[in-house]
């Protein structure tokens, strides 16, 4: 057992750091369903900025934000266009549906990214009245289920371009966006440009214990503020969260690229032990996935072994594990929890 618990569950293990938890405490607040927060009001301006939009609402998910968004831009019965790995359709209880009356009509992307051709490909032609309507299309930066992977912004204008020719509303799940514009070298803003709305999470690799920020138009943002209190998304003096997300904007954004660095420690690392198997270039950011191929053993009896001697992991499938680096993880860790790894399956 190691002396301190090394947590890869999940980047939204990160725990607020003494300065977040300073900001938080001196944070001046109101009610920000009457614009009366200060500190919100900051945040609010602050992600319009940086992401050139006009308008933004802080609500206390980023599942909500998915939620809302779809809520804005469809009616019932209208089909959302994603990739078979989106977020949206494995990992929000059916909220489309709940939600919103809506479908989603998966495309088979590569590694969680698909192209302005199989986009098109999958529009349904509006003249068909007994089809779904093809309303919106939801694209995930980075994506989860495809391995951390960075949406390149030539093809995300690709798919833009055609989404936008066929009058369907575009869309992007930002929860490891941070992540996308470190990685690539890309501005916020210029993936935003290619989106209709678009949020940003605070909790996972920024660090923050709550919250993301959905912006967009105007319009889009006045119904998105009915949709949020339909939803039961009011906070009133939500200033006290709002201040860490402001504190993660400032301190915690450019340090992005050490987790990414640290996950490629561990994807070359697990590369070398014996009964493991991982794509190593595959591994853009601070998602690490890899498979199990030791007789008799399951993602779910390593991740149970590992836990035990003070390393935490999650089990995706039967056989394949994802480790998260994040900032309450560092370099030593990562060679710690490699070293139990391959204790673990050398036993």
């Amino acid at each position: 057992m190691q002396n301190r618990f090394i947590d890869l569950y999940s980047d939204t293990k990160t725990k607020p750091s003494p300065g977040m938890r300073k900001a938080m405490a001196e944070a001046e607040v109101g009610d920000e369903q009457k614009f009366e927060d200060p500190t919100v009001e900051r945040l609010r301006e602050r992600v319009c900025e940086l992401l050139g939009k006009e308008d933004s609402v802080f609500l206390p998910s980023g599942t909500m934000a998915n939620q809302i968004a779809i809520r804005v831009h469809c009616r019932l019965g209208d089909e959302v266009i994603a990739d078979r790995t989106a977020h949206i359709f494995n990992s929000e209880s059916g909220g489309p549906a709940a939600n919103a009356g809506v479908m989603i009509r998966t495309v088979e992307g590569a590694h969680g990214v698909f192209t302005g051709d199989q986009l098109k490909a999958a529009l349904r032609d509006p003249a068909i009245r007994n089809a779904p309507r093809s309303r919106l299309v939801s694209v995930e930066n980075t994506s989860n289920g495809g391995f951390g992977t960075v949406w390149p912004l030539d093809t995300l204008k690709g798919v833009t371009k055609v989404g936008r020719a066929a009058g369907v509303a575009m869309h992007m799940d930002g929860a490891r966006l941070a992540n996308a514009c470190v990685k690539s070298g890309t501005r916020p803003s210029d993936y935003a440009a290619c989106v209709d709305s678009l949020w940003l999470d605070y909790t996972k690799g920024l660090g923050a214990p709550v919250g993301a920020t959905l912006a967009g138009s105007k319009e889009f943002i006045r119904e998105a503020w009915r949709q949020k209190q339909m939803l039961g998304g009011s906070m009133r003096q939500s200033g006290i969260i709002a201040a860490a997300a402001l504190w993660a904007l400032d301190h915690n954004w450019n340090r992005l690229a050490e987790d990414h660095a640290n996950a490629q420690r561990l994807a070359e690392g697990i590369a070398n032990i014996k009964g493991l198997e991982i794509d190593v270039p595959r591994m853009e950011t601070n998602l690490v996935f890899f498979e199990v191929r030791k007789q008799g053993w399951t993602a779910a009896k390593l991740v149970d072994a590992c836990r035990k001697r003070g390393v935490g992991l999650g089990a995706s499938t039967a056989t394949r594990i994802r480790a998260v680096t994040h900032l309450d993880v560092t370099r030593t860790d990562i060679d710690t929890a490699l070293a139990v790894i391959n204790e673990v399956m050398a036993a």
